[in-house]
């Protein structure tokens, strides 16, 4: 009997007590569609006339302040509604009859979050007097974007990266690689991958390959790829051109003094044809002295008169008369 009388209490007060609920812990919906959360509450009261039924969303930070977007007054039948709501959230029925759902129209990722529908009712302060539920609004991932962070080279290690810009619920990653057959292969020894990024470590020519990446969620998926080339270390695309640059540069500079040397020489080549040489000269003096030495009549065919005109050897003069033929 003592224990009925200590249990009594107990039983009376929770048939007394507020009680707040909602079916599901999650209700979703197309981005730009419409939803219904259904939330209702039983209570003892028996005036509903002062109720307060409000709307929350439950911010994570815990510096930070809930934002209460739906507020209903039952004393004076009002409705309050924040800025971004107007016109397209409300409630379903009078709360007075123990309905205090909601709806959202024309939803947008900003109505993702957890929300509380949450009661006071004078004379009844004991119980559930809230219930909190999450509502996801679903969008297909965006076309991912792939990256690779670092220097393709042996021995490096790098990372390739891949992340949409959208996506709800939040979309999970995968990386497949491909050979030059197109065929599927493994990752490489000691690689990872977590949250979209893929780390390559100690990388060689088998870490090359065509790399695929897909983001995916309950909606939709979207792939983005890349070809990694690895390559020994400086013979890099831009560092091979600019060797190659710089030995083309060297060959033509070569060419170049070699056709200026070949000109000069042609050019002294022609002089000297054009010109009879000094030591020419000397020795065609040398043999006229010789000749006049030898009492032998030397000339030149190469020297002028005053007319210009090159002068042919000279005439023989005739015989003259012996000066006994005129004393006879």
């Amino acid at each position: 009997f003592l224990y009925l009388h200590c249990l009594l209490p107990l039983v009376l007060s929770a048939a007394w007590a507020l009680e707040v609920t909602i079916p599901k812990d999650t209700y979703d919906a197309a981005r730009g569609g419409n939803i219904t959360i259904p939330c209702s509450f039983k209570s003892t009261a028996t005036n509903l006339n002062n109720m307060v039924l409000s709307w929350l969303y439950l911010t994570n930070d815990p510096n930070g302040e809930d934002n209460q977007f739906l507020t209903y007054y039952a004393a004076t039948n009002q409705l309050d509604l924040a800025e971004e709501y107007q016109g397209r959230a409300g409630l379903k029925s009078a709360p007075v009859s123990g309905d205090s759902s909601i709806y959202i129209n024309r939803l947008t990722m900003s109505d993702n979050g957890t929300l509380e529908c949450r009661l006071q009712i004078p004379g009844d302060n004991k119980g559930k007097k809230a219930a909190k539920v999450n509502l996801i609004v679903l969008v297909a991932p965006s076309k991912p974007i792939c990256k690779l962070e670092g220097t393709p080279e042996y021995g490096q290690n790098i990372k390739a990266t891949c992340y949409s810009e959208e996506g709800s619920p939040q979309p999970t990653y995968k990386w497949q690689i491909y050979d030059v057959q197109n065929r599927p292969k493994p990752n490489p020894p000691k690689s990872t991958e977590e949250n979209g990024i893929l780390s390559l470590v100690n990388v060689s020519i088998d870490t090359s390959g065509f790399y695929v990446c897909t983001s995916q969620n309950r909606i939709s998926s979207a792939i983005c790829n890349m070809t990694v080339s690895v390559m020994p270390p400086s013979m890099n695309i831009a560092s091979t051109a600019g060797i190659i640059g710089g030995v083309a540069a060297a060959l033509l500079l070569v060419g170049v003094l070699a056709y200026c040397c070949c000109c000069r020489k042609k050019e002294q080549a022609q002089e000297y044809a054009m010109g009879p040489p000094e030591e020419g000269e000397y020795h065609d003096q040398g043999e006229d002295k010789q000749s006049a030495h030898n009492g032998v009549a030397s000339y030149r065919d190469d020297v002028s008169d005053d007319g210009g005109a090159r002068r042919g050897p000279p005439m023989v003069p005739p015989n003259k008369p012996r000066r006994d033929e005129y004393e006879d």
